[in-house]
């Protein structure tokens, strides 16, 4: 099984009172270079190791075009930010219990940036997969039927068409040979091997 971790913005807070008092910017504002509703996705798998590149280029959604944006192809995660989830990141992209006992889903924490005075709240959640090699998927159709076969099998969550593999996501651990009995089923592609 591989792991990838996905991190979005929850919230960002203004402790103004504390910014007038402490800050050398009295006005400062709101942390400018992380949006609510940002996501992020760390990988390390087929070539990509985006841990090892400060978050480099894992913004996967945004609603704003700042060019400052954390995480895009010029800007890595704010340092401040990054002491702050870098763990729980690492933690996910080794399969690991990213926070068990305390949270609801151990594969999920919510933590905050270290700047007291204007905190970027952020989800931090593991997201588990099979990558799947398939030989014989040439089209939409193949893509689509076979989609819908994996969809059905219990626990199956989502299923992504990469270059080369497929990603079969889960909340829990289905049997290779039920991946596979379900795409050699969609007709003449064989399962040559999953990770």
């Amino acid at each position: 099984m591989q792991h990838k971790v996905k991190v979005t913005v929850l919230d960002k807070k203004l402790f103004k009172d504390l910014q007038e008092e402490y800050c050398a910017n009295p006005e400062s504002g709101v942390c400018g270079v992380y949006n609510i509703g940002d996501e992020y996705t760390f990988e390390r798998y087929g070539g990509v190791d985006s841990f090892w590149h400060g978050g480099m280029n894992t913004l996967t959604k945004t609603s704003c075009d700042n060019p400052h944006t954390c995480g895009n192809a010029t800007c890595p995660h704010c340092s401040e930010a990054w002491d702050a989830i870098s763990r729980y990141i690492y933690t996910g992209l080794q399969g690991g219990s990213i926070m068990r006992g305390w949270m609801k889903d151990e594969r999920v924490m919510i933590a905050s940036c270290n700047d007291g005075t204007r905190p970027v709240i952020f989800k931090i959640q593991r997201m588990d997969y099979k990558a799947v090699y398939i030989e014989g998927v040439g089209c939409d159709n193949c893509r689509n039927k076979i989609q819908d076969a994996l969809m059905k099998l219990d626990g199956v969550t989502d299923v992504t068409f990469r270059d080369g593999f497929t990603e079969v996501y889960m909340d829990y651990d289905v049997k290779d040979s039920a991946i596979q009995e379900a795409v050699e089923s969609c007709g003449s592609y064989h399962v040559v091997r999953i990770d």
